[in-house]
């Protein structure tokens, strides 16, 4: 007879001679499972070259965002710049290494803190319910019906007290602002179904403070679903810089973006196709690599799921036989 072996199952092998039962931790099963996915590793591997080239890439050439070359304005890809210049003769490699280093802090900063809060602003909901429940599902909707668009316009208009700021750390806290509502409204509906769980029940009989129960009991059983956010978050973060910064609303000069570099080509492909393509290329592939690591976890928290493929272990070997 031939037992079934989890599809998920790891085994020590220094530890099958001596047919113990192995517990593996969820977290490195998950973590194997995600190796395991060729596409995901490509596109992790490809985030983290783009992250590499963010902040190491001025090395590859001697120019920097801010220094002209009158001697080469407009000009091709060449061994002086290696993909060319701008308009104002501005190296492109260093204002895409200065792009995609905005452009990624922006997508890690606001995947990150809006993670955080919908997490902590759903499980408060759902938690405590009846009345404050009630409230704060009141402001979430409120928020919810606000403009983006015309909130992103006035914010980085330059007026107001936080004009003395970088158009990117407006951009930044606007889209923070807007982030993480959607996640908060999912969070609280899941966290309700816990509370109803017995641990949870006993936890809050045995007069566990609510702050530990948060963040022992209710965020931990939600992970999965802050970690694909997560990687959500960051791709939405990217695409919005870019489109605000593309329509005039964004990130404004003298900081660049990828959205500022796709925005000032777009109408001038013709002539200097060398600067539209290269930074919509590399927003290309920031995105796509997010999205391939997305889909990557969303299969290695999924245990049904078989496109990663299947453990083999001498263990099960043995067994089967």
């Amino acid at each position: 007879m031939t037992n079934i072996i989890d599809p998920i199952a790891e085994i020590d092998e220094s530890r099958v001679a001596d047919n113990a039962d192995v517990v593996i931790a969820k977290s490195r099963i998950i973590f194997r499972r995600f190796m395991r996915n060729r596409t995901a590793v490509a596109g992790l591997f490809i985030f983290l070259a783009l992250f590499l080239f963010s902040w190491f890439g001025g090395f590859l050439t001697s120019w920097d965002k801010d220094t002209i070359d009158p001697l080469n304005i407009g000009m091709g890809p060449s061994p002086d710049h290696l993909l060319g210049t701008s308009q104002a003769g501005i190296d492109l490699l260093a204002l895409i290494v200065e792009g995609t280093r905005i452009s990624i802090l922006i997508g890690l900063i606001v995947g990150g803190v809006s993670v955080l809060i919908s997490a902590v602003y759903g499980c408060t909901m759902a938690f405590f319910g009846g009345k404050v429940d009630a409230t704060m599902l009141f402001i979430l909707e409120a928020l919810i019906m606000m403009p983006a668009i015309l909130v992103v316009a006035v914010a980085t208009s330059g007026s107001g007290g936080l004009k003395d700021l970088p158009s990117w750390m407006l951009l930044i806290i606007v889209l923070l602002f807007f982030s993480w509502m959607g996640t908060a409204r999912l969070v609280r509906s899941l966290s309700m179904s816990l509370m109803q769980r017995d641990y949870v029940k006993a936890a809050k009989y045995m007069g566990v403070p609510s702050r530990k129960i948060v963040w022992r009991h209710l965020v931990p059983n939600i992970g999965s679903l802050l970690v694909l956010d997560f990687t959500r978050g960051i791709t939405g973060a990217v695409l919005a810089e870019v489109a605000f910064s593309f329509i005039g609303i964004g990130i404004k000069l003298p900081d660049v973006s990828l959205g500022v570099l796709i925005g000032q080509a777009t109408g001038q492909v013709s002539s200097y196709p060398w600067m539209f393509w290269v930074p919509l290329t590399v927003m290309f592939l920031l995105t796509g690599s997010l999205a391939m690591m997305n889909d990557g976890l969303r299969d290695a928290f999924d245990p049904s799921s078989s496109s990663v493929g299947r453990a083999k272990t001498k263990t099960a070997k043995k067994i089967n036989k």
